[in-house]
């Protein structure tokens, strides 16, 4: 009854609202305000895509709100949670078995068996699907029986594969088998048929609209309810256009970065975020400067480092960011992964922000001002001329860009910054044509691994897609982080010595420069939806935010926590 009850006020409220349809946020649309939560910040283009295998690109909420994995994974609490696998566990030496769970539906009435676990595996077989290394150590998956999916590996890479349980959702074989690989890898999926406790409602330009499932199974599984009869998702124009939305209540919940967001968190307004006090963010990625070290002096790991030493990254956490974001450690690792960082090899091989030292690097290493103009030249008496890219309208970038110029400039280094577009920028990191860069391309997961896969992945490509913008090569490097991804997730023993060895041809070779740790940006109002996420004693610790590939992080169940302010 409680949900006919919606959908009759949602019939009626399409009545009494049509003419103040205005596409500008909440309020609109015809849905009812206390039973809708308006979000933004992930997508920047008209909704267009809900194939989940396109895990870059599909609109806000496709995985999570439609498709599900089987394991959601909590970063903060380093916990496995099952969702559409009530266990998995390793059998063998070589051999992990997954039981799915009993009664659960896809959104059409089909059951949801082993059998789409063993589907959705063998998709990785196709060369464009994201997961496809993941046939270079797997030998076989096959469906026991309707529950109980068995995976065999010819190298288990215990790491890789704990990730992929999470990161990967389940897709319906019955409506996927006929698919070509086109079509699966780069097909819209216009009509999303999943398990989740979400469906398409409509979309337009400017909006994703979501309706309630009622036959979500986790509400008899688990005694799990989504609190948002609707959700609706605007496409983002600008930050300041989020900001003033949010501030309107027209948005719920904005995952923008929103400049001078402090002044209005510390202002009275009813926003909130995850911490009441500086960084008020989440720590959600890394940004490094990636240097591309194919390119003379940055193919130096001595010119690298005294580039390192050059950079005022408190300028920038105080400057463009207001203390939204904090330095990061020399390691990079993200604060989840503390217990990772060697402290022992950071006091003797770390870097800082240190001026002096630089030139006394750079002198030492051979790169001197032999003409007089201010700047270095390399021991061959080759001119130093260098360019930072980063993207254009990326405001925060931008004024890092600029800053860390200053400060490679202050110590003879020529450096100046550039704004391409973001196409032009990402098709110069693929092909190598670049010398510097920003990029933050890894997030917060359930292993260090991940972290340093984007950092010694080899063989180099011709085109680097998603990792190792660097270009760098180092075999040693390599064969630890394959050695780290065999290591069982529980042996942390093991893994901290493995880490312990990386970091030290990390902070010896320098491939990439740590800077800050990238905000999840997430500012949220009070006034229709409350009991969000928060750092306090006795609210919900969820991770709060609408970004892709972090409802499988457990974002998901903020929606079973936050609860109408009336």
């Amino acid at each position: 009854m409680r949900k006919r009850l919606k959908w009759l006020s949602a019939l009626l409220a399409v009545g009494m609202a049509a003419s103040a349809c205005s596409g500008d946020g909440g309020g609109s649309g015809g849905y009812p305000r206390e039973e809708t939560l308006y979000t933004t910040g992930t997508q920047w283009g008209p909704p267009n895509n809900w194939n989940p295998i396109m895990n870059w690109a599909y609109t806000t909420g496709t995985t999570g709100y439609v498709y599900e994995p089987l394991f959601l994974y909590d970063p903060q609490q380093d916990e496995y949670i099952p969702w559409l696998a009530e266990n998995g566990e390793w059998t063998g030496e070589d051999t992990y078995e997954v039981t799915v769970r009993d009664g659960v539906q896809w959104s059409d009435g089909t059951p949801l068996t082993a059998a789409d676990v063993v589907f959705t595996a063998e998709l990785g077989r196709m060369e464009s699907v994201p997961y496809h290394n993941l046939w270079e150590w797997l030998e076989s998956a096959e469906a026991v029986d309707d529950r109980t999916a068995r995976f065999t590996f010819s190298d288990p890479r215990h790491q890789e594969w704990a990730n992929w349980i999470y990161a990967n959702p389940i897709v319906p074989r019955h409506l996927w088998e006929d698919r070509s690989e086109q079509e699966v890898t780069a097909a819209a999926n216009e009509e999303p048929v999943g398990t989740g406790p979400y469906l398409y409602e409509t979309h337009s330009e400017d909006r994703m609209v979501w309706a309630e499932n009622d036959g979500w199974w986790a509400r008899d599984q688990l005694d799990l309810d989504v609190a948002p009869s609707y959700i609706v998702d605007i496409v983002s124009s600008s930050n300041e256009v989020a900001q003033g939305l949010l501030l309107q209540n027209d948005i719920d919940i904005s995952n923008n970065f929103l400049p001078g967001i402090d002044q209005v968190l510390n202002g009275g307004s009813g926003i909130t975020s995850y911490y009441a006090e500086p960084p008020y963010m989440v720590p959600a990625n890394t940004a490094w400067l990636v240097p591309n070290t194919e390119r003379e002096p940055l193919d130096d790991p001595a010119f690298r480092r005294a580039l390192a030493n050059s950079v005022d990254v408190a300028q920038i956490v105080a400057g463009p960011y207001g203390d939204l974001v904090e330095p990061a450690d020399p390691t990079g690792l993200l604060p989840i992964w503390d217990d990772y960082v060697d402290g022992a090899t950071v006091e003797e091989q770390g870097f800082g922000h240190d001026p002096a030292e630089a030139e006394s690097l750079l002198a030492d290493a051979g790169y001197r001002d032999t003409d007089g103009d201010g700047m270095v030249e390399t021991p061959d008496g080759d001119p130093v001329e260098l360019t930072l890219i980063v993207p254009s309208g990326w405001t925060d970038w931008m004024e890092a860009a600029r800053i860390i110029a200053e400060g490679a400039q202050a110590v003879g280094i020529d450096l100046t910054a550039d704004f391409p577009d973001d196409p032009a920028l990402r098709d110069a990191r693929e092909t190598g044509d670049f010398d510097l860069l920003i990029n933050n391309e890894r997030q917060m997961s359930n292993t260090p691994w991940t972290y340093y896969d984007y950092i010694f992945r080899t063989p180099v490509l011709e085109r680097q897609t998603t990792v190792n913008f660097a270009r760098y090569e180092n075999e040693d490097a390599w064969e630890l982080v394959q050695e780290l991804s065999r290591t069982p997730v529980e042996d942390t023993d093991a893994m901290r010595a493995t880490i312990a060895e990386l970091q030290e041809i990390q902070l010896t070779d320098m491939p990439v420069i740590p800077l800050w740790y990238n905000g999840m940006w997430s500012q949220v109002s009070n006034e229709t939806w409350t009991n969000w996420p928060s750092s306090a004693d006795g609210d919900p610790h969820h991770l709060p935010t609408t970004w892709r590939n972090y409802n499988q992080l457990g974002a998901v169940l903020t929606l079973t926590e936050i609860r109408p302010a009336g």
